[in-house]
Protein backbone atom coordinates (compact mmCIF):
# COMPACT_ATOMS: atom_id res chain seq x y z
CA UNK A 1 0.00 0.00 0.00
CA UNK A 2 1.80 3.26 -1.07
CA UNK A 3 0.37 6.24 1.22
CA UNK A 4 0.77 9.41 -0.52
CA UNK A 5 -0.43 12.77 0.94
CA UNK A 6 0.84 15.25 -1.57
CA UNK A 7 -0.50 18.49 -1.53
CA UNK A 8 -2.33 17.84 1.67
CA UNK A 9 -0.75 20.22 4.84
CA UNK A 10 -0.92 18.39 7.96
CA UNK A 11 -0.60 19.70 11.54
CA UNK A 12 0.40 17.77 13.94
CA UNK A 13 0.55 19.61 18.16
CA UNK A 14 3.02 18.38 20.55
CA UNK A 15 5.06 16.94 17.98
CA UNK A 16 8.45 18.29 19.10
CA UNK A 17 8.95 14.60 20.49
CA UNK A 18 7.44 11.47 21.42
CA UNK A 19 4.65 10.51 19.33
CA UNK A 20 3.62 13.40 17.52
CA UNK A 21 7.66 13.64 16.43
CA UNK A 22 6.99 10.13 15.00
CA UNK A 23 3.38 10.85 13.08
CA UNK A 24 4.79 14.51 11.67
CA UNK A 25 8.05 11.97 10.13
CA UNK A 26 5.66 9.82 9.16
CA UNK A 27 3.54 12.06 7.03
CA UNK A 28 6.36 14.22 6.18
CA UNK A 29 7.50 10.54 4.74
CA UNK A 30 3.90 9.97 3.01
CA UNK A 31 4.30 13.88 0.88
CA UNK A 32 2.29 15.93 3.17
CA UNK A 33 3.43 19.31 3.66
CA UNK A 34 4.11 19.37 7.98
CA UNK A 35 3.79 21.77 10.32
CA UNK A 36 5.34 20.48 13.92
CA UNK A 37 4.13 22.46 16.80
CA UNK A 38 5.35 23.05 20.30
CA UNK A 39 5.20 25.83 23.01
CA UNK A 40 9.37 26.73 22.60
CA UNK A 41 11.22 28.60 19.88
CA UNK A 42 14.76 26.40 19.86
CA UNK A 43 12.46 23.10 20.46
CA UNK A 44 10.35 23.76 17.55
CA UNK A 45 13.06 24.35 15.32
CA UNK A 46 15.35 21.41 16.49
CA UNK A 47 12.18 18.92 15.67
CA UNK A 48 11.93 20.73 12.24
CA UNK A 49 15.20 19.75 11.26
CA UNK A 50 14.78 16.08 12.43
CA UNK A 51 11.76 15.35 11.12
CA UNK A 52 13.40 17.32 7.61
CA UNK A 53 16.46 14.63 7.72
CA UNK A 54 14.47 11.98 9.03
CA UNK A 55 11.57 12.30 6.27
CA UNK A 56 13.85 13.08 3.99
CA UNK A 57 11.43 16.32 3.05
CA UNK A 58 12.45 20.22 3.19
CA UNK A 59 8.32 20.81 3.28
CA UNK A 60 8.98 20.75 6.99
CA UNK A 61 7.85 24.06 8.98
CA UNK A 62 7.15 24.50 12.66
CA UNK A 63 4.27 26.48 14.67
CA UNK A 64 4.85 27.99 18.22
CA UNK A 65 2.52 28.59 20.50
CA UNK A 66 0.65 27.14 24.23
CA UNK A 67 -2.45 25.58 22.48
CA UNK A 68 -3.75 25.13 26.25
CA UNK A 69 -3.73 29.28 25.78
CA UNK A 70 -6.35 30.93 23.56
CA UNK A 71 -3.48 33.11 22.78
CA UNK A 72 -1.12 30.57 21.72
CA UNK A 73 -3.88 29.00 19.59
CA UNK A 74 -4.26 32.36 17.90
CA UNK A 75 -0.56 32.38 17.12
CA UNK A 76 -0.42 28.88 15.35
CA UNK A 77 -3.93 29.37 13.46
CA UNK A 78 -2.10 32.62 12.21
CA UNK A 79 0.68 30.46 11.50
CA UNK A 80 -1.28 27.98 9.66
CA UNK A 81 -4.77 29.33 8.87
CA UNK A 82 -5.90 26.23 6.96
CA UNK A 83 -4.77 22.22 7.11
CA UNK A 84 -6.22 19.60 5.40
CA UNK A 85 -4.96 17.13 8.46
CA UNK A 86 -5.20 17.81 12.01
CA UNK A 87 -3.60 15.81 14.43
CA UNK A 88 -4.27 16.62 17.99
CA UNK A 89 -1.48 14.82 20.11
CA UNK A 90 -0.44 17.82 22.30
CA UNK A 91 -1.63 15.49 26.13
CA UNK A 92 -0.19 15.83 29.06
CA UNK A 93 0.02 13.11 32.16
CA UNK A 94 0.99 11.63 35.20
CA UNK A 95 0.24 10.43 38.73
CA UNK A 96 -0.97 11.32 41.30
CA UNK A 97 -3.30 10.07 44.64
CA UNK A 98 -6.46 10.75 43.26
CA UNK A 99 -7.49 12.09 46.24
CA UNK A 100 -4.99 14.60 46.37
CA UNK A 101 -6.02 16.25 43.04
CA UNK A 102 -7.06 19.36 43.08
CA UNK A 103 -9.81 21.48 40.86
CA UNK A 104 -6.82 23.33 39.36
CA UNK A 105 -4.91 20.07 38.07
CA UNK A 106 -8.28 18.75 37.07
CA UNK A 107 -8.83 22.17 35.08
CA UNK A 108 -5.21 21.82 33.74
CA UNK A 109 -5.39 18.40 32.67
CA UNK A 110 -8.83 19.21 30.86
CA UNK A 111 -7.31 22.57 28.70
CA UNK A 112 -4.42 20.63 27.17
CA UNK A 113 -5.59 17.81 26.28
CA UNK A 114 -9.20 18.29 25.66
CA UNK A 115 -9.67 22.14 25.09
CA UNK A 116 -7.09 22.48 23.05
CA UNK A 117 -8.19 19.84 20.67
CA UNK A 118 -11.40 21.46 20.64
CA UNK A 119 -10.61 24.86 19.72
CA UNK A 120 -8.75 23.42 16.61
CA UNK A 121 -11.30 21.69 15.21
CA UNK A 122 -13.55 24.47 15.53
CA UNK A 123 -10.70 27.04 13.42
CA UNK A 124 -10.19 24.05 11.14
CA UNK A 125 -13.26 22.10 10.52
CA UNK A 126 -15.28 24.46 8.39
CA UNK A 127 -12.77 24.48 6.25
CA UNK A 128 -12.33 21.33 5.46
CA UNK A 129 -15.73 20.70 4.76
CA UNK A 130 -16.24 23.42 2.69
CA UNK A 131 -13.38 21.94 0.58
CA UNK A 132 -14.95 18.65 0.75
CA UNK A 133 -12.29 16.22 2.47
CA UNK A 134 -10.19 16.38 5.68
CA UNK A 135 -9.24 14.57 8.14
CA UNK A 136 -9.25 14.97 11.78
CA UNK A 137 -7.47 12.62 14.25
CA UNK A 138 -7.11 12.84 18.22
CA UNK A 139 -4.49 11.10 20.12
CA UNK A 140 -6.53 9.14 22.92
CA UNK A 141 -5.10 6.27 25.21
CA UNK A 142 -5.81 2.89 26.71
CA UNK A 143 -6.49 5.01 29.88
CA UNK A 144 -9.56 6.07 27.95
CA UNK A 145 -11.21 2.57 28.46
CA UNK A 146 -9.01 1.21 31.24
CA UNK A 147 -8.84 4.21 33.76
CA UNK A 148 -5.66 3.95 36.09
CA UNK A 149 -6.15 4.41 39.68
CA UNK A 150 -3.23 6.41 39.67
CA UNK A 151 -4.30 8.57 36.33
CA UNK A 152 -7.91 9.24 36.96
CA UNK A 153 -7.55 12.80 35.91
CA UNK A 154 -5.52 11.85 32.89
CA UNK A 155 -7.60 8.95 31.80
CA UNK A 156 -11.14 11.36 31.77
CA UNK A 157 -9.39 13.79 29.46
CA UNK A 158 -9.05 11.12 26.83
CA UNK A 159 -12.60 9.31 27.82
CA UNK A 160 -13.47 12.98 26.51
CA UNK A 161 -11.73 12.81 23.38
CA UNK A 162 -13.89 9.80 22.29
CA UNK A 163 -16.62 11.82 22.86
CA UNK A 164 -15.49 14.70 21.21
CA UNK A 165 -14.48 12.41 18.16
CA UNK A 166 -17.42 11.20 17.54
CA UNK A 167 -19.49 14.11 18.14
CA UNK A 168 -17.66 16.37 16.01
CA UNK A 169 -17.90 12.66 13.12
CA UNK A 170 -21.31 13.48 13.58
CA UNK A 171 -20.52 17.51 12.39
CA UNK A 172 -18.51 16.46 9.27
CA UNK A 173 -21.22 13.52 8.10
CA UNK A 174 -21.76 13.70 4.38
CA UNK A 175 -18.69 16.43 3.90
CA UNK A 176 -15.69 14.24 2.81
CA UNK A 177 -13.92 14.72 5.98
CA UNK A 178 -13.81 11.93 8.73
CA UNK A 179 -13.07 12.72 12.51
CA UNK A 180 -11.36 9.89 14.55
CA UNK A 181 -9.21 8.69 17.57
CA UNK A 182 -6.38 6.54 18.02
CA UNK A 183 -6.24 4.61 21.40
CA UNK A 184 -2.77 4.28 21.76
CA UNK A 185 -1.34 1.49 24.11
CA UNK A 186 1.81 2.07 26.35
CA UNK A 187 4.23 3.86 24.34
CA UNK A 188 7.82 4.08 25.27
CA UNK A 189 9.01 7.86 25.15
CA UNK A 190 10.96 9.97 27.23
CA UNK A 191 8.16 11.30 29.48
CA UNK A 192 7.23 7.41 29.66
CA UNK A 193 10.26 6.62 30.75
CA UNK A 194 10.04 8.69 33.43
CA UNK A 195 6.66 7.82 34.37
CA UNK A 196 8.07 4.00 34.63
CA UNK A 197 10.84 4.94 36.49
CA UNK A 198 8.86 7.02 38.91
CA UNK A 199 6.79 3.74 39.67
CA UNK A 200 9.37 1.24 39.92
CA UNK A 201 12.66 3.12 40.76
CA UNK A 202 15.69 3.92 39.01
CA UNK A 203 18.08 0.75 40.25
CA UNK A 204 17.32 -1.64 37.57
CA UNK A 205 18.54 -1.51 34.32
CA UNK A 206 16.09 -0.41 31.46
CA UNK A 207 14.97 -3.88 30.40
CA UNK A 208 14.21 -4.62 33.52
CA UNK A 209 12.34 -1.93 34.84
CA UNK A 210 10.57 -2.40 31.86
CA UNK A 211 9.47 -5.73 32.35
CA UNK A 212 8.51 -4.96 35.67
CA UNK A 213 6.01 -1.68 34.91
CA UNK A 214 4.18 -3.59 31.99
CA UNK A 215 3.87 -6.94 34.11
CA UNK A 216 2.77 -4.81 37.42
CA UNK A 217 1.12 -1.79 36.22
CA UNK A 218 0.29 -2.94 32.65
CA UNK A 219 -0.51 -6.79 32.60
CA UNK A 220 -3.18 -6.82 30.02
CA UNK A 221 -0.72 -5.97 27.50
CA UNK A 222 -0.91 -9.08 24.68
CA UNK A 223 2.82 -7.75 23.32
CA UNK A 224 4.20 -7.38 26.61
CA UNK A 225 6.34 -4.64 25.68
CA UNK A 226 6.24 -0.82 25.25
CA UNK A 227 4.96 0.11 21.99
CA UNK A 228 7.06 2.58 19.82
CA UNK A 229 6.11 5.47 18.34
CA UNK A 230 6.52 4.86 15.13
CA UNK A 231 3.94 1.90 15.18
CA UNK A 232 1.37 4.77 16.83
CA UNK A 233 2.21 6.49 13.48
CA UNK A 234 1.73 4.23 10.89
CA UNK A 235 -1.87 3.78 12.16
CA UNK A 236 -2.34 7.67 12.03
CA UNK A 237 -0.76 8.00 8.55
CA UNK A 238 -3.05 5.27 7.13
CA UNK A 239 -6.20 7.26 9.03
CA UNK A 240 -5.23 10.15 7.13
CA UNK A 241 -4.71 8.50 3.98
CA UNK A 242 -7.33 8.45 1.20
CA UNK A 243 -7.60 4.48 2.20
CA UNK A 244 -9.57 5.70 5.27
CA UNK A 245 -12.31 6.95 3.51
CA UNK A 246 -14.95 4.55 5.07
CA UNK A 247 -13.75 5.45 8.53
CA UNK A 248 -14.83 8.14 11.22
CA UNK A 249 -16.55 7.96 13.88
CA UNK A 250 -14.31 5.31 15.43
CA UNK A 251 -12.15 5.02 18.47
CA UNK A 252 -8.86 2.86 16.59
CA UNK A 253 -7.15 0.52 18.52
CA UNK A 254 -2.83 0.90 18.49
CA UNK A 255 -2.53 -0.33 22.31
CA UNK A 256 -0.54 -3.76 21.86
CA UNK A 257 -3.95 -5.79 22.95
CA UNK A 258 -4.09 -3.82 26.12
CA UNK A 259 -8.36 -3.01 26.08
CA UNK A 260 -9.44 -6.79 26.81
CA UNK A 261 -12.91 -5.82 24.80
CA UNK A 262 -13.65 -6.71 20.87
CA UNK A 263 -14.59 -3.38 20.48
CA UNK A 264 -13.71 -0.30 19.71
Amino acid sequence: MQIDLSGRTALVTGSTQGIGHAIATGLARAGARVIVNGRDEKRVAEAVRTVRAAAGSDDVTGAVGDLATDEGTAAVLKTAPGVDILVNNLGIFGSADPLEIDDAEWRRYFEVNVLSAVRLIRAYLPGMKERGWGRVLNLASDSAVVIPAEMIHYGMTKTSLLAVSRGFAKDAAGTGVTVNSVIAGPTRTGGVEDFVRELVGDELPWDQAQHEFMVKYRPQSLIQRLIEPEEIAHLVVYLASPFASATTGGALRADGGYVDSILP
